[in-house]
């Protein structure tokens, strides 16, 4: 671990970005240029206290977690935070395995929408960031590890997965959820995270396993869907996609027409937050 180095690289990079250029308000003016260091130890979800001892080279060496959340608070490239991940003494992430760092492209445009449920998937499902309305809509993904990570191993595993679906459109949702686990497994191959997860859920749900054996191939996001908030019941959404190159991740933005019930309801979503979704969801069960 090159301790000065490290302290450098976060420190030019700090540096380098304003407010805006991560969706924080500009606010007062400022005394040095760039973000402060609780603004990134924020948006990195780590104490002050730790960020500030890397910067002053007085840190322990960061784990592969934090690198990953420094790198998104950073916005860096993908030489970045491999350059990132190298400096502090850690093996950049495979390029053969699904990364969990957010392309800077869809974390810009993110940044921005701040009025309507939008989030970042992986094409093994994962939700990689969500903005405030998202989480208060699906509810906070951050505690899931391991398999469950996917939001296709937990709809076939979980049934409260399900719940934010209406029961019709519960079928028409599974198929939909194979076939993008399907797409994954067709790029990523029988040995990488994709094939994991079909081994696992061949195993564990005989629904998953006999949709497997049909090679069906549908439309990965539907235009057009249902939702259903614990409080707010039914909302009705438009989803548009925005995907990278390579269609490993997308942005997600669900909107609803002005002036429609379920333009009102979205708009409660950011004042109801996601304190009561997380209880009536799980039931008072952790989500990890």
């Amino acid at each position: 671990m090159d301790r000065a180095e490290l302290a450098a690289f976060l420190r030019r990079r700090r540096e380098e970005l304003r407010p805006e250029d991560v969706g924080l308000p500009v606010g007062a003016r400022r005394r040095a240029p760039g973000l402060r260091r609780e603004e990134v130890a924020s948006l990195a979800a780590m104490s002050a206290d730790y960020y500030t001892r890397l910067e002053q080279q007085r840190g322990p060496q960061p784990s592969e977690h934090m690198l990953a959340s420094l790198a998104r608070a950073l916005r860096l490239s993908d030489g970045e935070r491999d350059y990132l991940f190298h400096v502090a003494g850690r093996n950049a992430p495979s390029p053969r395995v699904t990364s969990t760092h957010v392309a800077p492209a869809l974390q810009r445009v993110l940044d921005r929408l701040d009025d309507t449920p939008a989030l970042v998937l992986s094409n093994l499902g994962e939700i990689l960031v969500q903005n405030r309305f998202a989480e208060a809509l699906y509810g906070d993904s951050s505690h899931f590890t391991g398999l469950a990570r996917s939001s296709f191993y937990r709809w076939f595993t979980d049934p409260r997965e399900r719940l934010v679906y209406r029961e019709q459109d519960r079928d028409h949702q599974s198929r939909a959820q194979v076939s993008s686990l399907r797409a994954a497994y067709a790029t990523m191959g029988a040995q990488s995270r994709a094939g994991e997860l079909v081994r696992a859920l061949r195993k564990e749900s005989a629904e998953f396993a006999e949709l497997w054996e049909r090679h069906e191939v549908v439309r990965r996001f539907e235009d057009h869907k249902v939702l259903v908030h614990p409080q707010l019941g039914e909302i009705e959404v438009d989803c548009q996609a925005l995907f990278t190159e390579d269609q490993s991740q997308a942005l997600l933005v669900l909107t609803a027409p002005p002036r429609t019930e379920s333009f009102e309801k979205i708009q409660l979503l950011g004042v109801l937050g996601t304190e009561n979704f997380d209880r009536e969801r799980s039931g008072g069960l952790s989500r990890a």
